[in-house]
């Protein structure tokens, strides 16, 4: 099916079930621990073995040596997979760097060998018999010192092809006469993902077909990476993930554990496990880079902005790609004349790539810090700064109008709801020893769609079988396609069973970019519609026949769906595909964030109070679902603003702080009440579901706000985050 044309009236409309807010069908799985993850498999290989990876010591040079005998000596030991003996491999076309390492090391705990024992406790003591030795090489890994050779970007880096720069109008001119600017530096630092299920896998062969169960976002992409790396056809390869406990991006490509288990798995002729350890999940997958960040800002005296430039600097390992922070910009705010560039450092730190909204996260946590200080610059409200110079139009492109913009409406509930007409001004709010603010921000995020197929079954009960690769990881995905189903289908949800994260089922969208649950949801509905051609032919229905109540009803005459399925049953398969209303139409989604910080007047210890979270984002398929995504984001942005950064050893190029120990995340007790409110929209342009997605949305601007809130109760401006209270001590006003 091709969705070229805006979507009008159609089953999904009917809003029996979508749209309802609807318990995941997976939850009672989850929560009884019953729910099969990659590396708790033990239905599907007798008697595995286990893996231990060992990293590289060092970031960048040469393995001279790799002592492995006394590893494979070891009691229990199966097998030592190095790079001299794995045979040749290939690399993925989504990895920067090999994942296995050897005699080039690219960057600190870069896979090196690969234990296999009886057990993990064997492989582990093995693992740590191996001795390496190293000719180490001079690395970069300061994003600050190689910022003076950076380098604009390849035209086709980035998502979608993001040009490296962008220019419209004169901004020298116009910035250098306005009567009120704004030129500042900001900050955001290497972040790690931090998902509870770690990067694992179960591989297994079967002569020379490989099956893999592991946790990966993007069955398709993972598939024809490790046949690519192991340069066998992709017949020979299956990917079976059905559950995943938490990605966030750092599961959307091939990774050391799904290489090192396949091979270990090749070499002891067994059934192998593997799982990183969590130090290598820091240091050896991928992470979300650090930015500097200059935003110069021009303004009429009114607030109407005449100058806007974004300037972006990240780092990446050779042949890497850059974090596309000034995205938004280019989309945000009206302004006649506009600059946005990026550069790109080599670093040889670990590889940077994606991480929930990139792009559009850090490129947030910066734009809406600036758009607040020339607020202030102005003596406006910033709430009413940002409407002053809302668009309905692409800024870039002004022939191209969004397909739906409620920006400004947003910004307006939210004030509204969360009271913001109480603010004072900075350092002004004290309530005994603490020191009350309030932030905003402005939330955006691109809507992107994917190209998606599904079949779809229908038995002689009746019941719906929905089958496609993609992914739930967290999201609610199996929620929310059964709920289609059920809807184009006209049965009841419990009539309904998905199957889901196999390579054997037709290709989806997979779980990224916020691009999943619309695009899968859409997929299912193009399978659905050709389900319904099929029993409306075979059984002489026309056109304007009803599928309801488990029957399907029209031209006077009934018929129940198991008997339309017959004793064989029937199937359809079909994809949506999208033609250029996307070339036509400015798709994203819009938001606003609020926040209300406590800050110590004596020791700058902050605390988040309360949050609301207020979005546009095309029609909520799941409420109950969409609302946990967008908490957990806010949740997430909290972490940006207050606790997370890696730390680089500059002199070793490792990320130091490199487990739950030392990487600190928030937890329930660190914010009290969050507030989620969804307006009712449909976007028509977007699908046939008229969705959008939601998940990266919820943390786009959500530092920013919370950065604000402690400007406004402290009156100290942090332009680096993560915002820690040694920044703010020197700054807090007197106790007095």
């Amino acid at each position: 099916m091709k969705f070229d044309t805006p979507a009008t009236t159609n089953p999904i409309d009917q809003l029996r079930i979508v749209g309802k807010p609807t318990d995941r069908i997976d939850g009672p799985l989850k929560t009884t621990g019953t729910a099969p993850y990659a590396y708790e498999r033990h239905d599907v290989a007798k008697d595995p073995a286990y893996g231990v990876v060992v990293g590289a010591g060092i970031a960048k040079g040469k393995l001279t040596r790799l002592d492995v005998k006394d590893a494979e000596r070891a009691p229990g030991v199966l097998a030592v997979v190095t790079a001299e003996n794995a045979g040749k491999l290939g690399k993925g076309k989504m990895n920067t760097a090999r994942l296995l390492g050897g005699p080039e090391i690219q960057h600190y705990h870069q896979a090196i060998a690969v234990v296999v024992a009886e057990s993990f406790e064997q492989a582990r003591a093995g693992a740590a018999l191996i001795r390496a030795e190293y000719a180490p090489d001079t690395g970069a890994f300061s994003l600050s010192k190689a910022m003076a050779s950076a380098k604009p970007p390849k035209a086709d880096d980035g998502p979608g092809g993001t040009p490296p720069e962008s220019r419209v109008g004169d901004f020298e001119a116009a910035f250098a006469q306005a009567p009120v600017t704004l030129d500042q530096r900001y900050t955001t630092p290497d972040q790690s993902h931090a998902m509870m299920e770690p990067h694992a896998t179960l591989a297994v062969w079967e002569g020379d077909r490989l099956t893999v169960w592991t946790s990966n976002q993007m069955i398709d992409w993972g598939r024809g990476d490790l046949a690519r790396t192991l340069g066998i056809g992709r017949d020979k390869v299956r990917l079976i993930s059905p559950f995943v406990g938490g990605g966030f991006g750092g599961k959307l490509f091939l990774r050391a554990d799904v290489l090192m288990a396949a091979l270990g798995a090749k070499a002891s002729g067994r059934a192998v496990k593997v799982a990183l350890q969590r130090p290598l999940m820091a240091n050896n997958t991928t992470h979300r880079p650090a930015t500097v960040q200059r935003i110069r800002l021009g303004a009429e005296r009114d607030g109407r902005l005449t100058a806007i430039a974004h300037e972006s600097w990240s780092g990446d390992l050779p042949g890497g790609s850059p974090e596309t922070a000034v995205a938004q910009t280019r989309l945000l705010y009206a302004g006649a004349n506009r600059l946005t560039a990026m550069k790109l450092a080599v670093l040889d730190l670990p590889e940077g790539n994606a991480m929930r909204a990139p792009g559009e996260a850090p490129g947030l946590m910066a734009l809406e810090i600036a758009i607040d200080e020339m607020a202030e610059r102005l003596g406006m409200d910033p709430i009413q700064l940002r409407i002053v110079n809302d668009t309905q139009v692409d800024p870039e492109k002004p022939e191209r109008p969004f397909s739906q913009r409620r920006l400004s409406e947003c910004l307006r509930l939210g004030a509204e709801r969360f009271g913001w007409s109480r603010r004072t001004a900075p350092a002004q709010r004290r309530e005994g020893r603490w020191l009350i603010g309030l932030g905003v921000a402005a939330a955006f995020r691109n809507n992107l769609v994917m190209k998606s197929a599904a079949r779809v079954r229908l038995d002689r009960r009746g019941m719906v079988t929905v089958e496609t690769d993609m992914t739930d990881i967290g999201t609610g995905s199996y929620t929310i396609l059964a709920q289609t189903a059920a809807e184009m289908m006209g049965v009841r949800l419990d009539q309904v069973v998905v199957r889901l994260g196999d390579s054997a089922l037709p290709v989806s969208a997979g779980s990224g970019g916020q691009w999943g649950g619309n695009s899968s949801t859409a997929g299912v509905y193009a399978a659905c519609m050709a389900l319904r051609e099929l029993i409306a032919q075979k059984h002489g229905f026309d056109q304007d026949a009803v599928f309801v109540d488990g029957e399907i009803r029209g031209g006077g005459k009934r018929l129940t769906l198991a008997e339309a399925a017959g004793q064989a049953g029937l199937v359809a398969e079909d994809k949506m595909e999208y033609g250029d209303l996307g070339k036509k139409y400015q798709q994203s989604t819009f938001g606003g964030h609020f926040c209300e910080v406590a800050v110590d007047a004596f020791t700058g210890e902050v605390r988040v109070r309360r949050m609301l979270a207020v979005c546009a984002a095309g029609r909520i398929l799941n409420p109950k679902s969409a609302r946990s995504q967008v908490i957990g984001a806010m949740t997430m942005g909290v972490g940006a603003a207050l606790m997370e950064a890696l730390h680089v050893d500059e002199r070793r190029g490792f990320f130091v702080n490199h487990d739950l120990a030392g990487y600190e995340v928030p937890v329930h007790a660190d914010i009290p009440h969050q507030e989620v409110v969804f307006l009712d929209e449909t976007d028509p342009v977007s699908s046939p579901m008229k969705a959008k997605g939601v998940g990266e949305l919820g943390i786009c601007g959500v530092a920013a706000a919370v950065a604000n809130a402690i400007h406004n109760a402290t009156g100290v401006r942090v332009r680096d985050y993560p915002v820690t209270l040694d920044k703010l001590l020197k700054g807090l006003p007197p106790l007095a």
